[in-house]
């Protein structure tokens, strides 16, 4: 059996109620359970949150909630695999099994199913014990510069000052979108980015939405991406 998690706790800080605030017209969270849908990958798409404002808007979108996610596991520093492990013993406590499990975040109003599907590919095709999707950073980061109190510049690595861009090898950073694992990677290992292989997406699908300018700019973005005029 494969499920979706889409974890949403209700105590976001920077964006208030930034899972179910409404984004182009309808909230948040619903971009991520109806690419779960669509996808048709999964057997159940579940909601893991803390919050019954989320839970009953998931519902209302087609989601799961059949249980409810504990507020300790529901802070600012609480990661995501322990978040993933709850709901496999949750939803495993309820007398139902689970083998591959995809942790879709809940602001992603720019996930493709495409990336649903060729990341399950691309992980069971491979020793890799999770997938998820990646974007070059848009400069070198070899290159980056720190700033003295004085306002004085110097590289923060300092050999790579003379090389060309061109000449340093590419990096890149997790696209905060998804993760698929198999219920023993989620249950056994706690470092996703240090054993993953990636997919590769284009840099103006991978939208970090930590403040409201990130919100407006996204917004605007998705907008024009999605009108009839273009």
């Amino acid at each position: 059996m494969r499920l979706c998690v889409i974890p949403a706790r209700g105590g976001s800080k920077r964006i208030p109620r930034k899972n179910i605030k409404r984004f182009a017209g309808k909230p948040m969270i619903t971009f991520a359970i109806e690419a779960a849908q669509a996808s048709g990958l999964f057997d159940h798409i579940l909601i893991s949150t803390d919050d019954e404002d989320i839970a009953e808007i998931g519902r209302q979108w087609g989601a799961e909630v059949p249980f409810m996610r504990p507020h300790e596991l529901a802070d600012d520093h609480t990661p995501t695999v322990p978040v993933m492990v709850h709901a496999i013993e949750a939803w495993e406590s309820l007398g139902w099994n689970v083998d591959m499990l995809c942790c879709i975040y809940p602001c992603v109003p720019f996930i493709q199913v495409g990336d649903l599907i060729a990341g399950l590919n691309l992980l069971e095709g491979c020793d890799a014990k999770f997938s998820f999707p990646i974007t070059k950073f848009p400069a070198a980061i070899q290159r980056a510069l720190k700033r003295d109190q004085d306002g004085k510049l110097s590289p923060v690595f300092p050999g790579y000052e003379l090389l060309r861009s061109q000449d340093i090898e590419p990096t890149y950073h997790d696209a905060g979108q998804f993760y698929w694992g198999s219920k023993s990677a989620w249950l056994t290992v706690d470092r996703i980015h240090s054993n993953a292989i990636g997919i590769t997406i284009p840099q103006w699908r991978a939208v970090d939405i930590d403040s409201l300018d990130d919100w407006y700019r996204a917004e605007v973005m998705y907008k024009i991406l999605n009108t009839d005029e273009i």
